[in-house]
């Protein structure tokens, strides 16, 4: 009885560490299982992500390959634009080598004529000085001129005005602009027509300085008789009894010259030179 029970506690034994076993070997079973699926689907993800890998390289090597075109496109362009840009810098250079020279040659030109000119300029202001010293000597002379003019008394007894002896004191005179003035030369026996009246020389002294004449005027015949140099022969004319004033200041031989100056109001003649 002890023997068979002592054989039936190691068959439950036996059966209790089998079933342990086999608990264990199932557990290991399932868990390698569930590692194995687990390791499938690692791997699955692996080669979905080697494959995205495989296509993102294959895309870049194309993008590579597209980069390095335009690359070598850029290049060229590159090297074309360079030659272009110092292809256009000489001919920049050229140009400003040549504008250069033709400023140079421009300004040497001005240069000379502004020399001319600021020779010319000095000449002017000289000549410039030159006349404004001739104008200030001549109106000085103008003035001494006209300081020696004298008035005096005519024939009639009538206060004349300035009398001039000369020709160049008879164009002050006429410059004053208060009377008339006509110049005449008369030649012995022939009658000559002076402003609106005719003369007529009788007689010339140069030696003694006297002279006669006649003056016609209004129909009417005036006999001015052993008149001097520079005298003033008066006589009246016309409807408004204008005074005339005559005056010979040179006299020659058979020849007298002189002036007529009448008042502006009276009649002028039809021809202003006689």
């Amino acid at each position: 009885m002890d023997e068979g029970s002592e054989v039936h506690g190691e068959q439950r034994s036996f059966s209790g560490i089998f079933f342990g076993l086999l608990v264990l070997a199932g557990l290991a079973a399932a868990g390698g299982l569930i590692w194995s699926y687990s390791l499938n689907n690692r791997l699955a993800r692996a080669e979905t992500e080697l494959l995205q890998a495989q296509q993102e390289r294959n895309q870049l090597a194309s993008e590579l390959r597209e980069t390095n075109a335009k690359l070598k496109i850029t290049s060229d362009s590159v090297g074309l634009t360079q030659r272009q840009l110092e292809a256009r810098a000489q001919e920049l250079m050229r140009r400003q080598d040549q504008d250069a020279k033709r400023l140079e040659s421009e300004q040497a030109a001005t240069k000379q004529q502004i020399g001319a000119v600021s020779s010319d300029v000095s000449h002017v202001k000289t000549d410039v000085g030159s006349v404004k010293t001739d104008v200030a000597q001549t109106k000085t002379e103008l003035q001494n001129t006209e300081a020696q003019l004298q008035s005096m008394k005519g024939d009639l007894g009538i206060q004349s005005g300035l009398i001039a002896k000369n020709h160049d004191e008879l164009e002050i005179l006429k410059h004053k602009g208060d009377r008339n003035y006509y110049e005449f030369t008369l030649h012995k026996g022939q009658r000559q027509a002076v402003s609106t009246v005719a003369l007529e020389l009788r007689k010339a002294d140069p030696k003694h300085s006297r002279y006669t004449l006649n003056v016609y005027a209004d129909d009417k015949k005036i006999e001015k008789k052993d008149r001097g140099l520079n005298e003033p022969v008066q006589f009246y004319t016309g409807k408004d009894n204008y005074l005339y004033e005559l005056v010979v200041n040179n006299i020659s031989k058979n020849e007298v010259q002189g002036y007529i100056s009448t008042p502006k109001s009276a009649p002028v003649p039809v021809n202003p030179g006689h």
